[in-house]
């Protein structure tokens, strides 16, 4: 497991009070830390469904290629392509 990481981070302007606006009683969150953790959750989860939804694409795409499109390989050959590239 990693280590916790300690992130400081100056915000100013439109900035610092739109994240004001989210911190306390008016707003979703208590505190700015927990803002900030909910903020990297969700690009997380976004970046890993963006990743996910381009394997789907692909193999969709693959999947649909005609049986022609398709070379048998064997072994030595993938491994050779694989160490070019």
């Amino acid at each position: 497991m990693s280590r916790p990481m300690t992130l400081n981070v100056r915000v100013s302007g439109t900035l610092s009070e739109f994240v004001a606006s989210n911190i306390g009683g008016d707003g979703a969150y208590e505190n700015v830390s927990e803002y900030v953790r909910d903020l990297i959750r969700r690009d997380k989860a976004r970046a890993e469904t963006e990743g996910f939804e381009r394997l789907k694409a692909e193999l969709t795409a693959a999947f649909a290629a005609p049986e022609s499109a398709y070379v048998a390989l064997d072994a030595e050959t993938v491994i050779a392509r694989n160490a070019r590239g």
